[in-house]
């Protein structure tokens, strides 16, 4: 299996759809990468995959060697700063145009993601993250049954579950829980998204969708809450047009200062491949992502850690 050489493998989850999983899983790539990991991000999400769009990889398209495909690049290890290699498997760079429809049926949705699992040439892989589609459908029950199956004793190290703040949002994530339990996948633990919006002009963050869903959602099934993350529209220029995130002089993020660039230093920092990990360093998700990424590589290395209330 391709998988042999990965060492940790951890599932970003949601029952709920629109509520920013592939964001979570770019983030948690970056923030691993950051601390010096190789990683792999799986995107599974066949009708919409959107993993290519946030890395800024659209055009790459996936090499064939000999046993199976080779994953799409997105920065290479560099030891000199610590950062670790970040590579990406998707539908989107098998798709002929961006926008091509995939209308597929339940079996050939199954054979795709068993492929993605056996196919794929990862090599030495500290982290695999895998984002999933919404809900517990085909893509869910054959991502469970193929690694539960196939993985290696203690390689899959268990879901992250990503919900909003809104009760509507969290009765639908409820039900992903359930489907952990009943197919004996671990919770590491619940990101409460777009909690909160942050003003890129003063940096003040409102509640828009009100806060603390999430983390009273897993205080009730007795999972880890890992933090909340607010919508921050200078991420969104990040990904969108290559950006470096700029905030007013005196932002402040849990003791970061976040002011690095005027505005006509960032109007004129153009996109760059391979710069996507060092432009997020002046993100203000950033320290919040690197706190959440520590208490996952706390629980995936068997560590006991209290949970947060961020």
């Amino acid at each position: 299996m391709s998988l042999d050489k990965v060492k940790n493998i951890v599932l970003v989850l949601s029952g709920k759809g629109g509520v920013g999983k592939s964001s979570i899983t770019t983030q948690l790539a970056l923030s691993l990468s950051l601390a010096g990991h190789s990683v792999g991000v799986l995107d599974i999400d066949l009708t919409g995959p959107s993993i290519p769009r946030l890395f800024g990889i659209e055009s790459s398209k996936v090499t064939q060697a000999p046993g199976g495909w080779v994953p799409v690049p997105v920065h290479p290890a560099n030891s000199e700063s610590g950062i670790g290699s970040l590579r990406c498997m998707s539908l989107g760079f098998l798709l002929r145009e961006r926008g091509d429809a995939v209308v597929w049926r339940g079996p050939k949705k199954t054979a795709m993601v068993r492929q993605f699992l056996s196919d794929v040439l990862w090599g030495e892989c500290d982290y695999l993250l895998i984002d999933t589609p919404p809900g517990t459908s085909d893509e869910h029950i054959s991502l469970a049954e193929t690694l539960l199956k196939n993985a290696l004793p203690g390689q899959v190290k268990g879901a992250v579950v990503v919900t909003t703040p809104q009760a509507v949002a969290t009765a639908d994530v409820k039900k992903e829980l359930n489907f952990c339990v009943k197919t004996g996948i671990k919770v590491i633990g619940v990101v409460e998204n777009m909690s909160g919006f942050v003003c890129p002009n003063c940096s003040e963050c409102t509640n828009v969708f009100s806060s603390g869903g999430g983390k009273v959602m897993a205080q009730e099934f007795n999972v880890r809450f890992l933090g909340s993350v607010p919508i921050d529209p200078q991420f969104v220029m990040l990904v969108e047009a290559g950006r470096r995130p700029v905030y007013p002089t005196g932002t402040s993020v849990r003791g970061q200062d976040m002011a690095s660039l005027t505005l006509e230093e960032a109007a004129a920092d153009v996109k760059e491949a391979g710069q996507l990990v060092e432009k997020y360093k002046s993100c203000s998700l950033c320290p919040i992502f690197k706190d959440i990424t520590s208490d996952i590589m706390a629980v995936v290395e068997g560590k006991l850690v209290e949970a947060r209330d961020a």
